[in-house]
Order: C-alpha cells, then structure tokens, then sequence
C-alpha cells in the first residue's frame, strides 16, 4: 500500500520540464520511426517483382514488412536531462518537422503498383552524378578476398552462419555448373558506380551498359565476387543494393541472372536480378566492376560482351 502510494505521488510531483521531456521524447521516437519506415519503403518502390519475390516480399506487402520491421526494433532507454525552455522550443521544433514531413509523398501499396507500371513507359529523372572519363579515375571503393572456399557447400555454409540470406533465383545460380570458385587465393578491387555514372542520365539496358563500361576500361567481376562481397560487406546500409557485373547464368529454366547484394530492410541478403541483354536498368542503379589492374585471371575478368 505505501509503495502504491509512493509510485502515485512521484506521478503526481512531476515537474513541468519532466513533463515536457517525456512528450518530446515520445514525439521524436515516433517521428523517428516513422521517417526510418519510408525510407524502407522508398527503397522498396524501386525493386523489381523478381527481386521483391526473391526477398519473400510482394508490392502488396511493403507497407506490412516496414511496419514489421519497424515494431522488431529494441526500444532503448534514453535519460536526457533538458532544461525546460530548452524541451519546450525542442518540442515545437519537432512539431514544425512533422507537419513538413507530412508533405512528402507516400509509398502504400496502391503507390507502389503505379509506380511500377509508370517505370515501364517513362525514363527515370536525370542523375545528379558526373560521368566518369575512364576507369582509371574512378577510386577503389573496396577490397575482397576471393579463393577461400573449397567448394560451394563451404560457401553456403559460411552465408548461413553469418546470416546472409539467399534468395530463391540466387540459391539457382550458386547450384549452378557455371559457378565456379576461384582455384587460389586472391585480393581483388572493386569500383562501385551508377549506370548515370557510365554516362546514361536515362537509364539503358545491360548490353549498352557492359559495353560503356568496357570501354571506359572496367572488368567483369567472375560470378564467386557476388557471396564472397556479401560475406565481406556486413556493414551494408539499409536500401542499398548493388548489382554485380558479371557474365550472366542462366537458371535451369533458362533465364539470364545477375547476382545483387542487398540490405532492403529484412536483412543482408544476396538476390538473382534479370540478367537478359535487352534489361531495362535505371539511371539510379549502381554496379559493381574490378579494376583492371588487379591480381585476377585473365579469362575470369574479359568483358565477354
């Protein structure tokens, strides 16, 4: 009974700045959150069907998966001592945030099934990105090892117990005789560059891409790049994903795959993308090539286009 009536008087003396602290926190928390869901959702407007089924999501289910995500979150504790004209001006501040931020366009997933068909009859919004002149001039944006794995069973293994995901059309390829790992060890480096970038402020499909960037001097990465930079890329942020550029392989149905490592929110994951010469990519992708000068064979890094 008396700590019953402690707990309701310490409720009761409450100044008003731990008021006011305790209403900002809770305001800043969910705007916080709310801002971290759009942005998951943003990223997943722009995926294909074939590398939203390979993360087990559908354009039906994004609002779902980033409201999912969003209540997996650990809640942290935050002791914050604000004065309190302090809390009250931060208070409006947010206040006036809020009302900003609900100006900006949503994703449910009506928007996400207009955008879809919209992408297929108009070209992406110009890049704000300077074309690059030559391979020489674009700097190493990071190093891997490659030769690790004796064989793929080690690989997938090492995936699953790092917890990379693999998606449906990626687990294809890695099965597939195509998919060779490399014989001995090696350090390889890798450029990362969007297709405005290779210099198509309009987007263009993977053959005019893959002979861009053959000629400004970049190399197709061989096929064991894609799972080794997934295991090597643990710090991926959310709603990056990167498309490796590589020799396509074909399924056992026969289609032409990529491979793209990804974080969309659910996870580190690595995904098949279309993989056909006449693709269609966007302006904003970005792909992953080697450098030219690295230590990798010949026959593994030829532009093959």
């Amino acid at each position: 009974m008396t700590t019953i009536h402690g707990v309701a008087l310490m409720r009761r003396t409450a100044t008003p700045a731990q008021q006011a602290t305790s209403l900002f926190l809770r305001v800043w928390s969910a705007w916080q959150e709310r801002r971290r869901r759009r942005r998951l959702q943003t990223t997943s407007c722009a995926l294909s069907d074939r590398e939203l089924m390979d993360i087990g999501a559908t354009r039906a289910g994004i609002d779902h998966i980033a409201l999912q995500q969003g209540s997996a979150r650990p809640h942290r504790s935050t002791h914050w001592h604000i004065g309190n004209a302090l809390a009250i001006l931060l208070l409006f501040n947010l206040l006036g945030l809020i009302s900003a931020d609900r100006a900006e366009a949503q994703c449910s997933a009506q928007d996400v099934l207009r955008r879809s068909l919209a992408a297929k009859v108009a070209p992406p919004a110009p890049g704000s990105e300077s074309p690059v002149s030559s391979a020489a001039d674009v700097s190493v944006w990071k190093t891997i090892r490659i030769g690790t794995f004796k064989d793929t069973f080690a690989l997938r293994n090492a995936m699953s117990a790092m917890g990379c995901g693999v998606g449906n059309a990626a687990a294809e390829i890695l099965a597939r005789p195509a998919f060779t790992l490399s014989r001995s060890k090696a350090e390889i480096e890798l450029v990362a560059v969007s297709v405005a970038e290779l210099g198509f402020q309009g987007g263009a499909s993977l053959r005019a891409i893959y002979l861009r960037a053959q000629e400004l001097g970049f190399a197709l990465a061989p096929p064991e790049i894609a799972p080794q930079l997934r295991l090597q890329y643990l710090d991926q942020p959310i709603g990056e994903f990167l498309t490796i550029g590589m020799e396509p392989i074909r399924t056992w149905a026969g289609e032409a795959m990529l491979l793209t490592v990804a974080n969309g929110g659910a996870g580190l994951i690595l995904i098949g993308q279309d993989g056909r010469d006449d693709a269609q990519i966007s302006a904003i992708s970005r792909f992953v090539f080697v450098r030219p000068d690295t230590s990798i064979a010949p026959e593994a890094a030829a532009m093959v286009r």
